[in-house]
């Protein structure tokens, strides 16, 4: 089983891994659920969760967490199960080290 082990859509449980952000170079770029992307947004990527989800990412290392809307796919990067907007990054306080290790939990 790989490092999603096996993710359904109703995510019963949390799912961990690897985060990492995204935004210059695609804000305002159409998102694979036809929204805009927006940089300073609560959104983020997610490769099978439902276009709408509300998910709850929460920081391993801080405990911090932070609630994004999954309004495009990705990331196609090994390790990583969630891509945040650059103001998810910002607020979780990833953003900075580029990546970090999350859960995530469906709201």
């Amino acid at each position: 089983m790989g490092l999603l082990g096996s993710v359904t859509s109703s995510m019963a449980a949390a799912q961990c891994g690897g985060a990492s952000w995204y935004g210059p170079g695609f804000h305002g770029k159409k998102t694979a659920s036809g929204q805009r992307f927006n940089e300073n947004a609560m959104t983020a990527a997610h490769r099978t969760l439902p276009f709408g989800t509300v998910v709850k990412v929460t920081d391993q290392r801080t405990g911090k967490s932070i609630k994004v809307t999954i309004n495009d796919r990705g990331p196609f990067h090994k390790g990583r199960i969630i891509d945040l907007s650059k103001a998810a990054a910002a607020k979780l306080g990833t953003k900075n080290a580029g990546t970090g290790k999350v859960c995530l939990a469906r709201v």
